[in-house]
Order: structure tokens, then sequence, then C-alpha cells
């Protein structure tokens, strides 16, 4: 049988976990998996693209598990009512194929981005950082506030959108924490003013320059969020070329990152060998460092893993037969035969 997490399932394990609580574990589980990154088979994510967005599917597997991720990018269809990206996912045992998780992914997407974002910056900020930009104030930017607050201490947060009811959201959600001064900012460049850390996190699928290289003092670190498929960025090209670069997986972030923006052979970093120590993050506190992030598989293989662990400790969740379960597992016709005789004897 496998184990089945609808979104009802996953807002149980984060209210009984709290979710800093919840964002800090899954943090953590992330750092595990980038310390074994050679254990892991890699590859790009498959992505379909379309004129309105794109539908991607992210594998990766280690010698017990595989796990995938189907999600998307559709930046109009919140003019419908609907969430610009909605993801599911799933985890195999490597030894039988068989699938032992079955996952919502949109909420669990989001805290494990931010997350991620938090576990680089704790690698790449100035360790004395308090305060931070928020430019892109959509459905990923509480989890980005929160986790930064609770992962760094972070205890200033600069907003901005172009759409001012996406900041009033985001300000609205964040009283809850009475520690955390909320300012609203009315230009990108005045958010960024005097930031430790600069988040961008939009969602419009196009060359965008959200940042310009004058907007940039020494010492920032930059979390790139927003820029996940080809032909989507946020920063100018000049801040790349000026900042310390890492990235998730370079064959990816190749396509999808702001080094699209950039040679081939420009210099990158993979977050990997920052974690385990090969690379120092940071050289000196002028440094500008960028985290060019695009999503990658292994996060999710870690978010699916821990969500997994939580929903076994808590018996949160479903069993589900997706294969059947056979007497004589060479006899997959029989689970036909039922539903056959139950259709005859009705037309009798």
């Amino acid at each position: 049988m496998t184990r089945y997490i609808d979104v009802n399932d996953l807002s149980q394990l984060v209210a009984r976990k709290g979710l800093s609580t919840f964002i800090g574990e899954m943090a953590e589980y992330i750092r595990e998996d980038y310390l074994r990154w050679n254990d892991f088979e890699k590859c790009p994510r498959l992505a379909n693209h379309s004129a309105e967005g794109v539908i991607e599917l992210m594998p990766v597997s280690d010698a017990s598990l595989y796990a995938f991720k189907y999600v998307n990018g559709h930046p109009k269809n919140t003019q419908n009512g609907m969430l610009t990206v909605m993801a599911f996912g799933a985890i195999g045992d490597v030894e039988t194929g068989e699938p032992v998780l079955l996952s919502e992914m949109t909420l669990t997407t989001a805290i494990r981005t931010a997350a991620t974002s938090a576990l680089a910056a704790r690698y790449l900020a100035r360790p004395e950082s308090r305060s931070m930009a928020l430019i892109g104030n959509g459905s990923q930017s509480e989890f980005q506030a929160i986790a930064f607050h609770t992962m760094l201490g972070i205890n200033e947060i600069r907003l901005f959108d172009i759409d001012p009811r996406a900041t009033q959201k985001l300000a609205n959600n964040l009283k809850g924490f009475a520690e955390l001064r909320i300012v609203v900012c009315g230009t990108a460049a005045e958010a960024v003013c005097g930031a430790d850390i600069v988040t961008t996190v939009t969602a419009d699928k196009a060359y965008a320059t959200i940042l310009t290289a004058e907007m940039i003092e020494p010492g920032m670190h930059l979390n790139a969020v927003g820029g996940d498929c080809p032909g989507k960025t946020e920063l100018h090209r000049e801040i790349v070329e000026m900042s310390r670069v890492i990235v998730e997986y370079e064959p990816q972030s190749r396509i999808e990152g702001e080094i699209q923006q950039m040679p081939a052979d420009s210099p990158v970093t993979e977050f990997w060998r920052v974690v385990n120590g090969e690379i120092s993050g940071r050289e000196n506190a002028a440094d500008v460092t960028l985290f060019d992030s695009v999503g990658f598989a292994l996060e999710d293989y870690s978010a699916l893993r821990y969500v997994l662990q939580v929903a076994r400790e808590f018996d949160i969740g479903s069993t589900i037969e997706l294969v059947p379960e056979l007497t004589d597992p060479k006899d997959l016709f029989a689970r036909l035969i039922p539903d056959t005789v139950v259709s005859q004897k009705k037309r009798a």
C-alpha cells in the first residue's frame, strides 16, 4: 500500500510541528542530502513549454529511493482564481519499484524553497545580517520571510511588489510575528537600500530586470528565486558578473537560472561544494554573493523524505492501493474479474 498525503494532511503535519520547526527540520534534511551529493543520479528537469507557462517533471534517485515531482508555472492563472504553481510528487523504492508515497507538493514546494533559500544564506550571507528586502510578495513570500526570520534571525523585512494588494496580504499574514519589523516600500530600489539580504521571487515569465547594478551594495547576499525557466530572469547581467555565484545544479541552472545570460564558461560554484566545505561561500565581508536558485529535484527528494517521516511519526495521511495487491503476482487479470461479474449480474 502507498501512503497518500493530500493538502489537508500536509496542513495537519505543519500544524503539529509548527511552521518554523517544519521549515528548519526540512532544511536539515536538505543539508544532509547535499552532503552526499555524489550518491545521487541527477539530470536537469524535463520541461514542456507553452505560450502561457511550463509543465515540468523533476526526477532524482539514490540507491534506495527514487523521487519525482510534477510541477507547473503559469503566471496568468491568478487572473482566473488559480495558483501560478501547482505540484504533486512521489517516492518509490528503488529495489522493487513500489510507490511508497504519493503527496501534494504545492505547499511542500513553497516550504522547501524557503528552507533551501535560508539554508544557502547561512553559508553565503554575512553572519550579522538582520534585514532583508523581499521583492515579489506573492504565494512564496510568507514562507521566505518566516524561513529567514527563523533560521537567520532576520528581524526586518522590507516589502515591495508592483501589486500593492500582494504587499498588503503579506504584511497582514506576518502580523503574528511581533518581533518582525515590516517596512512597506514604494519601489524596489527603496526596499533594497541598506538591506543585508535581497530576495527576489517574482512570477512573470520574462527577461525582467528587477534589480540593477547600482542598487547593489558591498556585502549583500542576493537570493534570486523567481528565475526558474528559459527566458525568465530577475537580475541585470551586470549583477551576475559582479557576484560570487552559487547554483544548485549547473547543467540545469545554465538553462534556467540568472546565469543563462552568461557565457557557458562563466565561473559558478555548485552549492554542494560549499556545504561540504570544499569552497567557501564568501571570502570576505565585502563580497556580493548570489544564490541563483531555480529549484532542484534533490530538494524535492529531501522534502518528500521528510514529509514521509513526519507522516509516519504522527500517523497522518491515508493508505491507498495505487498498484494492485495480488494473491498471485502473475495473475494481474484477476483484479478485473469481480467487477466483470458484478456488471454481468446487473445486466441480468
